[in-house]
């Protein structure tokens, strides 16, 4: 096989797995079409226990980090502000809408290790476990920037239901 001929078959195979990741994704989004993130404002009452930046990772199904949900606005990674209050947690997403996990929503939180494209060190990923609308309980992963997953871990942990922190991996 010539030279060029080589390169063609590389730039034919590249362009097909780029069209069927595409598929894939599209499927994804329908799949996932009717799942919402809880979008929303924090309550003016509400008393702020601890800022935090991070990185958001992903949203998956409970108790199975390596599948991802298309959720609107939790579909992609993106640099995190996470503001952790009495009420609950708000997570702004770069270039996104307010997310805020009211205290009912949230099921419970640990530290995690592996989420879908991505694997850290021991215990590196604050994973926050809430309610869809439908009470489907889904996972949202946090990699905390400034601070230790422990730290983020047990500041939700201190304003969620009385559920002890523990760690996934």
């Amino acid at each position: 096989m010539t030279w060029e001929g080589a390169v063609a078959v590389m730039i034919g195979t590249a362009a097909l797995i780029v069209v069927l990741a595409g598929i894939a994704w599209w499927r994804r989004t329908r799949r996932d079409a009717g799942l919402r993130a809880p979008v929303g404002e924090l309550p003016d009452t509400a008393v702020i226990v601890g800022r935090f930046t991070a990185l958001y990772v992903a949203t998956t199904v409970h108790d199975q980090p390596l599948e991802r949900l298309a959720i609107g606005g939790l579909g992609f990674r993106s640099r995190a502000d996470v503001t952790v209050t009495d009420a609950g947690v708000a997570v702004d997403l770069t270039g996104k809408p307010r997310i805020f996990f009211p205290v009912a929503r949230i099921t419970d939180v640990a530290q995690a290790t592996v989420a879908i494209d991505r694997v850290v060190e021991k215990d590196g990923l604050v994973r926050l476990s809430w309610r869809l609308d439908d009470d489907t309980i889904v996972d949202s992963y946090l990699r905390p920037q400034d601070v230790s997953s422990r730290v983020l871990a047990d500041a939700i942990a201190g304003i969620s239901h009385p559920t002890q922190t523990g760690s996934d991996t």
